[in-house]
């Protein structure tokens, strides 16, 4: 088998006395569609921001097409294909659809300062190039009648996708979605099932999420990795995951044998 992708060898996040992620170590093959789960409380997040940046890990390192990444600031990490959404949306409410899909291909755009202060041919080309890409993902996920409205005019669930817009744009290789479907109803969910399905293959993405909605995860999701306090307690196939007893205790809070 080649090498994963993402290669997460005893990550440690240490807060004080407090372990909130303890020797943790998954692998992410190219390609794949994996979800992180766990109850509340189980360091998902905090994972998540050990992964691209926000966090350095206390011990342990971070490999992505096994270099390693860990230590990088965040946007060193997203330079190398590694990007992500937030639990919390984070748009820019004051600029539009259109404004905040763009503003994230700032890494990748090859114009210089002369050419946009000059507004020459060579700025044009490519800022035409760089919005049809920015409203044909868009239109993909639906939104491309709304490119001119403020973000913070879009109702929750639009926003939770424009957030997979923005990242999309800055051309990763993998991508980690942040509970994408909360706050959204049965129908959206299970819109943005088939959304996530389509946009890997697509754009030939490697996609790593955490979220609580287990239809989901369980519906799209070929390895699932179980967090409980920091500490991986399973991982394998869906149907791994449903039958296992240390999974169904972590949830229940009960010894899975005496919940029958």
């Amino acid at each position: 088998m080649s090498a994963p992708l993402l290669d997460v060898r005893n990550i440690t996040m240490q807060f004080g006395g407090l372990k909130a992620v303890d020797s943790l170590s998954f692998q992410v093959q190219k390609g794949q569609l994996a979800g992180l789960i766990g109850p509340n409380g189980a360091g998902k997040t905090t994972v998540f921001n050990m992964l691209t940046g926000v966090y350095k890990p206390t011990s342990g390192e971070v490999a992505f097409e096994s270099k390693k990444v860990s230590g990088l600031k965040p946007y060193e990490i997203s330079s190398h294909g590694l990007t992500r959404t937030f639990q919390n949306i984070r748009l820019f409410k004051d600029l539009t659809v259109l404004e905040n899909v763009l503003i994230a291909n700032h890494q990748h755009v090859k114009y210089t300062w002369t050419d946009a202060l000059l507004l020459n041919q060579t700025f044009e080309k490519e800022e035409k190039q760089i919005t049809d890409k920015a409203k044909e993902i868009l239109h993909i996920f639906g939104l491309s009648n709304k490119i001119d409205e403020r973000s913070a005019n879009l109702p929750y669930g639009e926003q939770r996708k424009l957030e997979i817009v923005r990242a999309l744009m800055t051309e990763p290789k993998m991508i980690l979605l942040d509970e994408p479907a909360a706050g959204m109803n049965h129908s959206e969910t299970h819109s943005l099932m088939e959304l996530i399905a389509k946009i890997r293959k697509e754009f030939n993405l490697t996609v790593l999420l955490i979220e609580h909605d287990m239809k989901l995860v369980m519906g799209i999701c070929e390895q699932i990795f179980v967090l409980d306090h920091g500490v991986k307690i399973e991982e394998g196939a869906p149907e791994k995951i449903k039958s296992s007893k240390k999974v169904i205790e972590a949830y229940l809070g009960v010894d899975a044998d005496e919940s029958h």
